[in-house]
Order: C-alpha cells, then structure tokens, then sequence
C-alpha cells in the first residue's frame, strides 16, 4: 500500500498554505495567467532582510545587507530594499538600471560579477556605487573612467585561501600589486576596503577569512587607503525541509526513487543548521582568541557587509503549474503540466529540486488513491522533466489541477527560464495579504 504523504515535505511560511489553498484567489489567477505562473509574497522577504539587519544592530557591528539581485528578477523585492534602507548586489547595465528605477539610491549598490565592461564601470562611478574589483587588467581600466568621473569607490577581491582554482579574485602577489596601484591612483579612486565569496554554507572559513582581512585593511590604511569594509559575499544557508525528514530521506535516496532511474551528481543540502540571519550571528560570534569577531570589527571600525540572495527570497515564493495530463508508467505515473523545466532551475544543474510540490485538485471530488509519479514539461524533449523523483500523491493528478512547487523565490523561478516553442515566461504574481484576504498584481 502507497503512503499518501511524501518523505520530502517542504517547511511552509505561514502565508504560503494560505494562499495555495485560496481556489478563488487562484482560479483568478489562472484566468488571466492561462499557464504556469510564480507567486511572490515581498512581505516574507522584507522579514528576512529585516532580521539580517537586525543582527548587525544586535552586534554593534556598522555594515549592510545587499540583496544579490541575480537570485530573483522581480521589481518587488527592490521596493522593500528601498523601504528598509537595504542595498542591492548586481553585475550588469540592465540590473542597475532596474535597481535606480526602483528606488535604490547608488551609493546602495554594489556591482560584482566577472570582469565588468565599461559602461558598467562607468554607470557606478557616476551613481557612487561600491565596485568589487578582482584583476589587475580591471583595475587598470576602473582608474581610467575614474579619472574621468571623478571617483570611483571600489574593494579588492580576495581569492580565497582554501579555492586556489577560483576564478574570482586577486591571489597575494596580485594582491600587492592592486594595492599598490590604488595608492597611486590618488584621489580618483576610494579603496574601501576588500571582500570575498566561499562556496558552501559553513560559518567557520567565513569568520575565519574576515578576520585574516581586518589586518589587511589596517595594512593598507598604513599607505593612505580608507579600507573600511570587509564584504563576506552569499552563501547563507536555508532550510527546505524539516531535519528529520531530509536526514531520512537523503540516507534512502536511491535510483529507482526517480523516473527512468536518473541519477544526480549532488542534491542542495535541503536541511542545514544556521540558516540566515542566525548563520550571520554565528558568524559574528565566532572567537578569536577570546575576541569574538564583531567584537574585531567594531574595534578596528571596520563594516561588514554580505551579499546574500536565497536566504532574503526564503520562503518568499512558489511556482505553480497547470496540470495537462497524466498517464501511467508501469508502476508509477507521469504527470505533464503546463510550462517548461527551465522555470525551476535545479534541473539545469545535473541536479533535482526535492522538496515535494503539492496537488490542488479542482475538479469533482475523487477516490483517495495515492500514487507515485514523476512530472514533465509540456516539450517535445524527453529531458524536460521538472522532477524525476516518483512524488507521492493523495490521487492521480487530473487536467485542471494545480502543481504547487513551494519556497522557489531563491534561484529557482527564472535563472534559467527560455521562450522555448515561443511558450511565453511564467509571470510573477505578487501577493499581499491583511488577515486572511489576498490581493494580487503581476509584477513588472
């Protein structure tokens, strides 16, 4: 006998069931979407950056949350930066442009990203937004338009120590070379100080790695340089499913769990212990030598400063799609929905989304029958599968009803969205809510 809930089953925000269980709010909706479309709630993530903030309160440390920008499109996660005083983290022309136009100041701004073109460089300097710079040769050119502009505020990327194959960031003889050329290139450009970004979500090597640039910031302040910032990048982790679930889970996972038996080089860690705004505490609390970091920074007056994107967007969004058809597959069953793979982008990193989406059903009542079935895009691709994983369904999804993907906001809506077979984008329905009524508007 089938059980009728998934091992899977994602972790809710309280405003998220609410609204997948409103029918009449998304029978609107699907009236005017005739599609898949992606729900936003901008109220969840102003609670994250809120809490991000307030721990740098909490601690004494000076600093500023930027919301890295690449980890969600939509306008309305700006305009509660903008309310909250927050900043934002971008890495090209079109990203700043939509920033400004939402209410970010430029100072507000931090510009990232690979080796940035001219007219980025340029678009930054003229705002006073705050440039990462990572290559001698980018240096080089960031001093020219400042020459030009007037100034042009920067921190110099640090490669870290434990990803010597990074492509990112200054290695130490590098290092010293930039330094040197800040020094100078005189008033026309502000070194404030340095930053980096670690793969994977441990608090150690983060705290660790600040605290080795507290000394590099008093270093360069010794040749004339303002080095008053130390930026620690993304990477705070997130919690999708509850512990005991994922632990279970992720210990039986097995090939013949998904469609066709794929299989995956590695899956999101879906359970992790801090996450956000807790991870940032940790961070600050770490010890050296008795002295704790924030302690570390306050005392050298030196601000933090992250770039976080999925912890902001946690439990801020969910993907839903229409169901087309469903048939059955030997021992399981294969639902196709309305809409593509590309708009739920672990897919598209040899990897799966796990937490279970849940069914909506909306037509007639019908027998509780539970099932196992994989679902797949609407293409003519035999890999356009959204989930491989055999998800577990109180009954067989029907033409009509919903497939609800929770907590997607972070990465997974529109990295990786394509127009393929002139199928148009999923559109973001912003949601706002005042005790249990729903209001809804599409965002631009």
């Amino acid at each position: 006998m089938e059980i009728a809930v998934d091992p899977i089953r994602a972790v809710e925000p309280a405003w998220a069931p609410a609204a997948r269980q409103n029918l009449a709010l998304l029978d609107q909706i699907c009236q005017v979407v005739e599609g898949p479309f992606h729900l936003i709630h901008p109220a969840t993530f102003a609670e994250n950056l809120a809490a991000f903030q307030t721990v740098l309160r909490a601690k004494n440390v000076a600093g500023a949350v930027y919301f890295g920008k690449k980890a969600n499109k939509a306008g309305a996660w700006l305009r509660e930066v903008a309310r909250l005083d927050g900043s934002v983290d971008v890495a090209s022309v079109p990203e700043f442009v939509h920033v400004l136009a939402n209410g970010i100041r430029g100072e507000r701004i931090g510009v990232t990203g690979a080796a940035k073109n001219d007219e980025l460089l340029w678009l930054a300097a003229r705002h006073d937004a705050l440039v990462a710079i990572d290559a001698l040769d980018e240096l080089e050119r960031a001093i020219q338009i400042a020459h030009d502009t007037g100034r042009l505020r920067v921190l110099l990327r640090v490669l870290p120590p434990r990803a010597p194959n990074s492509r990112f960031g200054f290695n130490e003889a590098d290092l010293a070379n930039a330094l040197r050329r800040c020094a100078k290139a005189g008033d026309c450009l502000a070194m404030e100080g340095f930053s980096f970004h670690l793969d994977g979500y441990a608090v150690a090597p983060r705290a660790e790695l600040a605290a080795q640039l507290i000394e590099q910031c008093r270093q360069a302040r010794s040749h004339g340089l303002p080095a008053s910032a130390i930026s620690i990048g993304g990477g705070f982790a997130c919690a999708y499913v509850a512990e005991e679930d994922w632990r279970a889970a992720a210990a039986a996972l097995q090939a013949d769990q998904f469609h066709a038996g794929e299989t995956f080089a590695q899956f999101y860690p879906y359970f992790q212990t801090p996450t956000g705004a807790a991870m940032l505490a940790d961070i600050l609390e770490t010890a050296f030598e008795g002295r704790t970091l924030a302690s570390l920074l306050s005392e050298a007056q030196i601000q933090l400063f992250l770039e976080p994107g999925r912890a902001l967007l946690d439990g801020a969004g969910m993907s839903i799609f229409p169901v087309q058809g469903f048939k059955r597959n030997d021992a399981h069953g294969i639902v196709t929905v309305a809409g593509l793979s590309m708009s739920l982008s672990e897919q598209w990193k040899n990897s799966e989304f796990l937490p279970a989406p849940f069914l909506i059903e909306r037509g007639p009542a019908q027998p509780r029958t539970p099932i196992r079935a994989a679902i797949g895009g609407s293409s003519c691709m035999e890999y356009d599968v959204l989930t491989w994983r055999k998800i577990v369904f109180p009954a067989p999804p029907r033409h009509g009803d919903l497939i609800v993907y929770p907590n997607t906001a972070g990465y997974q809506m529109d990295k990786n969205e394509s127009e393929f077979h002139q199928l148009p984008l999923p559109p973001k329905i912003v949601i706002s809510q005042q005790a249990d009524e729903f209001t809804w508007r599409i965002d631009r």
